[in-house]
């Protein structure tokens, strides 16, 4: 528990930039910062943020009573495939798995289709004799004396990791826990992921890619991990340091070293758990949370206030926004589309003449033309530079020196004069196509989930976030914005009200109609176990909560549906109402149910987590005051597209009720918020800024 004068602390590594925050007792945000990560040494840039707000709040560590961490190294270990030589080994009969895959084409008529790359080559896919059937009954014993010849080829092929997936392993997980002992004995450095620890789901396929996954990036995290600890208790750390995870909650580093799979995309679950909080605070059920930084940008769907979340995701994909083309991971994770587009995203024209914004980014090194680092390309950030919605002198609390002119002939020489185009028409075209695309995709995500966009409330931040979110929202058909408080570090803020938490899915088929209540009942304490030891590590005090989940699906199709069971022991009363539920969201999202069909379950989901930290009591609606300002800017205008005069103001400045009309720019230390000639503005009476679109700007 934190301490009346304890601090807890947040670190946030970016693509582009290193978000440290620091919190007090009383959950109030006491200081932020942002620094440029150091990707060759990311902890370098870490402690040097995290000294900076510890500075800034006249503190010393051993006032840091909490610390969580979220870091995209696995992320771009495994997107630019830096892990370790790692081989499998699978059940006899089984080596091509990797090779089978879905046995279907991502894309059915492209001739010169890329094929995944999904690490492990075949002559590095090794297997073993034994065999568990589907219910976990020994059919073969395992293949004690194949263990001598596997050593060989294991020390031949000089690899450092292994990810063993052997047949139902979920199910029964003897065999792998005993080829994983005998190989500890011969090769004690090898690193070894066993599949129904990763990932213990029916589908070969996902279960061994999620496993060769984590094998691959776990020395590098172990190590990453290990020297990030080092460094902050040689700064003075005492407390433990927690991570964040994809699924939105914290672990301890002893889980994500085990499992380092689960720390990929914790950067952006970060941000949804602050919208989610967000959204609960005002009352807004159904939101959009868009996260916009240096690198990508984010969008999530948050309906009843909490996050969508899934169960599967691809990496690296071979065509980025096909499915099916990446490298499939199953572990629970918040839902989200990422699209390359921040602030760093490279501009150019491609030889059609048409104008290409990311996936490319300049990142923090050299970063975009502007930063006089060496960078040469036109990037998002020098279209907003060249535009003149960002003073130069606030941008990253002032700690770059801003070279506008650079921006300007960057964007001239690599978009303007293909195409005929002044700097500052070549600057809203980029503008225009990133915010197109960013609108688009979320378009796109909420179609595919059944839902629309119109009603919702759009919750930005980021680095870049509320520079765009109005562009963004309109194109959207989204007419209401909120720009929270220090949204320039807004997932690190989501971190520290993230809950410690643990989720388990697993294996287990049944049929509703002769399911064995008691069966089922044992199978979760097995979970609840699990997940209460992993969760106790971190929060070792206090009530626990937990949520379980039944994936059902009618016998025969491919693909479950969640649905939400009692936080408690099953009894044969509850079925009925488990079937209702599932027939109205099965009808929800496919408009009919299908009677006479039997209904089955696959997996079944325990997740167990602490209480997340209270909200504050939101005060009244303040009376509307019109803000006033002396300062003006010009601006390209993205309603008229002609230059004119918009109002700045400071942030620190708007009081409670403060209201003012677009175009304007509103100024922090961190980001700038900006606000359309068809938005208005109004400051609420926690400190966020409601953008508002004006009535007559409604199609």
């Amino acid at each position: 528990m934190i301490q009346p004068d304890g601090l807890r602390m947040a670190i946030d590594i970016g693509g582009t930039f290193t978000d440290t925050v620091l919190l007090n007792s009383a959950s109030q945000v006491v200081a932020t910062t942002k620094t440029p990560t150091t990707p060759h040494r990311p902890a370098l840039g870490a402690v040097a943020g995290a000294t900076h707000v510890l500075e800034a709040a006249g503190a010393d560590w051993h006032r840091v009573t909490g610390f969580i961490h979220g870091t995209t190294l696995a992320t771009n270990a495994l997107i630019e495939r830096r892990g370790a030589a790692t081989a499998t080994i699978t059940t006899r009969g089984f080596r091509d798995i990797l090779e089978i895959a879905y046995e279907r084409r991502y894309s059915q008529y492209a001739i010169d289709l890329v094929k995944p790359d999904l690490i492990v080559p075949r002559t590095h896919s090794l297997t073993i004799g034994g065999r568990m059937d589907v219910n976990g009954q020994e059919l073969e014993p395992l293949d004690a004396a194949a263990i001598a010849p596997l050593v060989d080829e294991l020390t031949a092929l000089e690899v450092e990791a292994v990810a063993i997936c052997l047949l139902h392993a979920y199910a029964n997980p003897a065999h792998e826990l005993a080829l994983r002992d005998l190989l500890a004995l011969h090769m004690p450095d090898l690193v070894i992921s066993l599949s129904h620890e990763v990932s213990p789901e029916a589908r070969e396929f996902d279960r061994l890619c999620t496993t060769i996954a984590n094998a691959y990036v776990q020395p590098l995290m172990a190590g990453y991990l290990q020297d990030f600890e080092a460094r902050f208790q040689q700064m003075g750390l005492t407390c433990p340091i927690l991570m964040m995870t994809a699924g939105g909650g914290m672990t301890t580093l002893d889980t994500a070293t085990r499992l380092p799979i689960r720390l990929v995309e914790s950067g952006p679950a970060g941000g949804a758990v602050l919208a989610a909080r967000i959204a609960e605070a005002t009352g807004e059920a159904d939101v959009l949370s868009f996260d916009m930084g240096g690198t990508t940008a984010k969008l999530c769907l948050i309906d009843e206030y909490r996050p969508q979340t899934a169960r599967k995701f691809e990496i690296s994909r071979a065509e980025r926004f096909i499915k099916g083309s990446g490298m499939p991971v199953r572990i629970p994770v918040i839902e989200m589309i990422e699209i390359g587009a921040g602030g760093g995203s490279i501009a150019s024209v491609d030889r059609l003449g048409r104008i290409q914004v990311g996936p490319h980014s300049a990142g923090s090194d050299p970063g975009p033309a502007a930063f006089g680092k060496g960078g040469e390309n036109p990037t998002v950030t020098d279209s907003d530079l060249t535009l003149g919605l960002i003073e130069p002198g606030h941008f990253a609390e002032g700690r770059l020196q801003i070279d506008q002119s650079a921006a300007q002939q960057a964007m001239a020489e690599d978009v303007g004069e293909p195409l005929g185009l002044s700097p500052d028409q070549a600057a809203f075209a980029v503008s225009e196509i990133v915010d197109e695309s960013m609108a688009s995709a979320g378009r796109m995500h909420a179609v595919e989930s059944g839902k629309d966009l119109g009603n919702r409330l759009m919750i930005a931040f980021g680095g870049n976030g509320p520079l765009h979110a109005t562009r963004v929202a309109r194109r959207a058909q989204m007419r209401r914005v909120l720009i929270p408080r220090d949204p320039g570090v807004g997932s690190a803020v989501g971190f520290l009200f993230a809950p410690v938490s643990y989720e388990v899915i697993r294996s287990r088929y049944a049929r509703l109609d002769s399911l064995d209540i008691d069966g089922l009942n044992r199978f979760f304490d097995g979970m609840q176990a699990e997940a209460e030891q992993v969760v106790r590590a971190g929060a070792p005090d206090g009530e626990l909560l937990q949520r379980r989940i039944a994936y059902m699906r009618y016998h025969g199709q491919g693909h479950e549906i969640e649905i939400r069971l009692p936080d408690r022991a099953m009894a044969a009363s509850d079925l009925v109402a488990l079937r209702q539920a599932f027939e109205t969201e099965y009808s929800r999202q496919f408009s009919r149910i299908v009677p006479g069909m039997t209904i089955e379950i696959l997996n079944w989901g325990l997740s167990v987590s602490s209480p997340a930290p209270a909200h504050e009591p939101y005060p009244d609606k303040p009376v509307h005051q019109q803000a006033e300002t002396t300062e003006q800017r010009q601006i390209l205008c993205d309603i008229t597209g002609e230059w004119r005069a918009a109002g700045v103001y400071n942030r620190t400045d708007l009081t409670s009720g403060a209201a003012l009309s677009g175009p304007a720019l509103i100024v922090e230390a961190q980001t700038t918020t900006f606000v359309s000639a068809d938005f208005s503005a109004t400051v609420d009476g926690q400190g966020n800024i409601w953008l508002t679109q004006h009535e007559e700007a409604k199609g």
